[in-house]
């Protein structure tokens, strides 16, 4: 069995991306970039207004109050056709390319208009109000890194640059198999007697696409070995990554592993010193990833969040790390001293604290609901006071 860190950086070295696509723009959200988003061409790509108001020439300012004569208006997308000359101004809006000759932009606030006339009393405060030709950026600027995930920030960049299209990495086709004699599927359960609601495969499924991948199928599998064989054997045929839920202890029925025997599975983590999740692994079949999630449903979504998330975004394309943002929070109340297990406890962020949970059982699902951070104790750290600082984790 070995401690959290080594069976992370072995997951982030198997969490490699699967292989480059070219997108539609409007296909590419949450996508991770394979290639540098570079700008055909400059923003703006003239001077423009950056205010409503009257395109001028600062020397015709020189002596106040002062009239111009207004020989046209300029909007955005449409510009003035003429040059600015001497006593001359243009009605502009934001956005505008400025006239030839023009130089500055007296907002509207401060100028009177008598028809084709318009009148300047007071001096001009502030900037010139214009937007220099490629202030912003220019043609050939790289506006957006490999590796960055094109949120809708990035979106905004993107179409900006006038692309298209863009190069992303593939998103890793991921299925998940939910293993128990006992599962049976939300809203039947109640007419099944010794039944139990299948739920741990929707968190699952939900922590796949919050990372970067697509949910190619969820399968509720009963404990038969034959069974389980043929939907291993289906499942690496159609996907990247096969995540299997329960079957990870050492009972009877604990077919998890056995069913991916006859694919050659190969075992990359077996164990992990954690608390909750032991029993998660990690394996190779048929050069398909496999990871083992444990059967308890707060189990299953610490370990994911710890292990599926970094293995899901790394095979995007980001790096595993990008998925686990640890940062230091104070405690909202004590926690015990830390045995020898790394533990991670559920808690709920109030108050500017992190507050941990009363409820820490592995099988909790109402308290992990009100759970949104993890708490990271190392092995043997002492108790820790309300107050304390502690490592904490989104979940």
């Amino acid at each position: 069995m070995i401690g959290f860190d080594e069976a992370f950086a072995l997951i982030a070295a198997a969490a490699t991306p699967l292989g480059r696509e070219t997108v539609a723009l409007a296909e590419a959200c949450d996508r991770v970039l394979a290639a540098p988003v570079v700008a055909r061409l400059g923003a703006p790509a003239s001077d423009t207004s950056a205010m409503d108001g009257y395109a001028v020439r600062q020397a015709e300012l020189a002596a106040l109050p002062t009239r111009l004569r207004v020989v046209g208006q300029a909007f955005a997308g449409r510009g003035f056709d003429g040059r600015v000359g001497p006593g001359e101004c243009v009605r502009i809006f934001t956005g505008a390319p400025m006239p030839e000759g023009a130089d500055r932009v007296i907002i509207q606030e401060i100028v009177r208009r008598d028809g084709d006339v318009a009148l300047f009393d007071h001096a001009p405060s502030g900037g010139r109000h214009v937007r220099a030709m490629g202030s912003d950026f220019r043609a050939g600027d790289v506006l957006l890194e490999p590796g960055r995930r094109l949120d809708a920030r990035a979106m905004v960049a993107a179409a900006a640059a006038d692309r298209a299209t863009v190069e992303v990495w593939r998103r890793p086709r991921v299925v998940v198999l939910g293993t128990g004699d006992e599962l049976a599927e939300p809203g039947t359960a109640v007419g099944i007697p010794g039944s139990i609601p299948e739920s741990v495969s929707f968190g699952v499924a939900a922590l796949i696409a919050r990372y970067g991948g697509e949910v190619a199928g969820r399968l509720r599998l009963k404990d038969d070995p034959a069974t389980l064989k043929a939907a291993a054997a289906a499942a690496l045929d159609d996907a990247d990554l096969v995540v299997v839920t329960g079957g990870a202890s050492v009972g009877e029925k604990d077919y998890a592993r056995a069913m991916f025997g006859p694919a050659g599975l190969e075992q990359i983590v077996d164990k992990v010193a954690i608390k909750p999740g032991k029993p998660v692994w990690l394996g190779r079949a048929r050069g398909r990833l496999v990871l083992g999630l444990p059967g308890n449903p707060t189990s299953a979504m610490v370990t994911g969040r710890l292990f599926l998330a970094p293995l899901v975004a790394g095979l995007s394309g980001e790096t595993a790390g990008a998925a686990l943002d640890w940062r230091p929070a104070r405690l909202g109340a004590a926690l015990a001293a830390c045995g020898d297990r790394e533990t991670f406890h559920r808690a709920a962020w109030r108050e500017g604290r992190a507050h941990p949970l009363t409820d820490q059982d592995s099988s909790a699902q109402k308290a992990l609901a009100a759970a949104d951070l993890l708490i990271r104790r190392r092995p043997g750290e002492p108790d820790a006071a309300a107050g304390d600082e502690v490592e904490t984790l989104d979940f």
